[in-house]
């Protein structure tokens, strides 16, 4: 092996263990990756940069320009309740949910859709009095399988185009995923709906356990008149370094100050609301504070107040500890809880170090559904936020307009990517969408992460590790046919995928499925088209795809839930995929 390979290599094994182990986040993880090669002269700096001027790279971000602007109408929220609660069955529901989803999903990026979809499953099963873990893992299903559908269901697809196209490889068109992935999508809704009910748990809400047992979590104490604590600020006091319990509120005057401001000065009489664990209440019975004996209390209006969100893969919280979050400064919100994996985190909340997937339950000040409307660090969970609405006419615009551009690319009169940017220009000429609200919408570590990915696979190709790996995998498939090859690269890219997430697999998997067909002088579609699949279809781990972990949190589910209904359905899928796959292209 060559030193070019060698290093290709080690760069590999790095990016599998900081992914899998979540050390770093991808966007970062990516970013050391091309730095040592480029440095290791593996590829040019003109290379390492070139994904940036990939244009399937602006397809997606304009593609989610553009679903932001479908989820902020009043029209969508209209539709869904008129489509979704007149559902008295959860079989019922289930099936309109899905087909929504995953047709939905199909031409809009399926991120912002499960966000804007996971508050009108979450409230019909609370009012309809069933588990949202009974709904939760469906609705991030369909829209996988929806996104399969068509090269811009996914960035996935769009971003394995943009590496076929810099291999100097033809486009895939926007239909070419429809031989397998419509058979599919109505495989995996039948096989949701028959077995549904028999593999997906039932777990207690988050948030209801909190509001029911707030008054284990919840004291209230006040300020005695002899208090040292009288007229000093939260800071002065020392209130926020407490072990174990943290100040929610302060009641003055019968008036509430939530969430508290570290420089808001104590006054005789105050009533004090801490929440925490009850081994840690000693904190606060000591003499020198000058506080009364602490009594059990709940929230007032608390189920009103308490906000439910999951943080995304991509939020700037991950990996800060929640008192360096500036949490409260930013949103109005004070954090009570943590949820991760099933459980509550204990120990004191400001240590916590925020984690993608983790449910927080936020105690809302008046400003809270304002300062956070449009934002990326988080999605929310239940439905009290009021969104700033687009017009239903303009909405019908951009997407009479979408579909237009689609049948345009279609019949191959105009490209999607003019298409599109003329479709986003008429956004911002017209009004739509400010250009401040735009911005909410990009996600410049997805950006990154799918340049940075193109600049991997590219030296992939040039240091020649993905003829060295293709030659090594043929040796094992060869003998096995073109179902073999065809079923293995599923399987490799599906276990990739469902580990150090699907960008960093087609990465990994592209030039190296790419090098296996001129090999062996094969038509290089299905091998291009097994990768998409391979890496969308990412249903076993929560882990492996981004609407997998938004519902992770929120569902209370484990890996174990995932694995459990995720597995079969893998099978089917690679049945499916490796079936028409062969049959078409043989």
């Amino acid at each position: 092996m060559s030193f070019g390979i060698v290093l290709v290599f080690i760069v590999i094994l790095f990016l599998i263990v900081t992914l899998y182990t979540e050390i770093l986040v991808p966007s970062v993880s990516f970013l050391i990756a091309v730095t040592v090669l480029t440095v290791g002269g593996i590829i040019e700096p003109k290379q390492a940069l070139s994904g940036f001027a990939n244009d399937q790279l602006a397809v997606i971000v304009m593609l989610l320009v553009l679903s932001g602007v479908v989820r902020r109408s009043a029209m969508v929220e209209h539709l869904f309740n008129r489509l979704f609660y007149k559902s008295q069955s959860p079989n019922s529901f289930m099936a309109k949910m899905m087909a929504c989803v995953s047709v939905s999903s199909a031409f809009f990026n399926n991120t912002p859709l499960v966000a804007m979809m996971m508050p009108y499953v979450y409230d019909w099963c609370k009012k309809k009095k069933i588990a949202p873990s009974r709904m939760l893992i469906p609705l991030s299903y369909a829209a996988i399988l929806g996104g399969c559908c068509t090269l811009i269901g996914t960035s996935t697809n769009l971003i394995v185009n943009g590496m076929a196209i810099e291999s100097g490889l033809e486009s895939l068109k926007i239909f070419d995923f429809v031989y397998v992935g419509v058979p599919m999508l109505v495989v995996g809704v039948g096989f949701l709906l028959l077995f549904g009910k028999t593999l997906l748990p039932e777990r207690t809400d988050v948030k209801d356990t909190y509001v029911e047992m707030s008054r284990k979590y919840l004291v209230e104490t006040a300020i005695k008149p002899e208090s040292r604590l009288i007229g000093k600020s939260i800071v002065e006091a020392e209130l926020r370094n407490l072990e174990g319990v943290f100040l929610v509120e302060i009641i003055r005057n019968n008036q509430l100050i939530t969430p508290v401001p570290p420089n808001e000065k104590l006054e005789k009489g105050d009533s004090l609301i801490f929440s925490g664990v009850t081994s840690a209440i000693s904190e606060i019975t000591k003499p020198e504070m000058g506080l009364s004996l602490p009594k059990a209390c709940e929230i007032p209006h608390a189920e009103r107040r308490i906000a439910e969100v999951v943080i995304s893969q991509n939020s700037r919280l991950i990996g800060q500890k929640i008192q360096d979050s500036d949490f409260r400064g930013q949103y109005d919100a004070s954090i009570l809880a943590v949820h991760r994996n099933r459980e509550n985190l204990s120990g004191k909340i400001g240590e916590i170090e925020i984690k993608a997937g983790d449910v927080l339950l936020v105690l809302a000040g008046s400003d809270f559904y304002k300062r956070v409307e449009g934002i990326q660090p988080f999605y929310f969970i239940s439905k009290e936020q009021s969104p700033r609405y687009v017009s239903t006419w303009k909405m019908l615009l951009v997407v009479l307009g979408l579909i237009l551009g689609i049948i345009l690319h279609a019949i191959g009169v105009f490209s999607l990517f003019n298409s599109l940017l003329i479709l986003v220009g008429l956004v911002l000429i017209m009004g739509i969408m400010p250009v401040s609200e735009i911005r909410k919408e990009m996600d410049f570590n997805l950006i990154i992460l799918l340049a940075l990915g193109l600049a991997f696979g590219k030296a992939m190709i040039e240091s020649g590790a993905a003829d060295y790996i293709a030659d090594l995998l043929l040796k094992v498939a060869v003998p096995l046919g073109n179902v073999g090859i065809i079923g293995g690269l599923f399987l490799i890219t599906n276990l990739l995928s469902s580990y150090i997430t699907n960008k960093a697999a087609v990465a990994i998997v592209f030039p190296v499925s790419i090098a296996m067909a001129q090999s062996l002088d094969h038509n290089v579609t299905p091998y291009i088209l097994v990768v998409c699949f391979g890496a969308s279809a990412s249903f076993i781990t929560p882990i492996g795809y981004q609407t997998n972990l938004m519902v992770y949190g929120p569902g209370g589910y484990s890996f174990k839930d995932f694995f459990l209904i995720g597995f079969p359905l893998t099978l089917l899928y690679m049945v499916v995929c490796v079936v028409v796959l062969t049959l078409m292209y043989n």
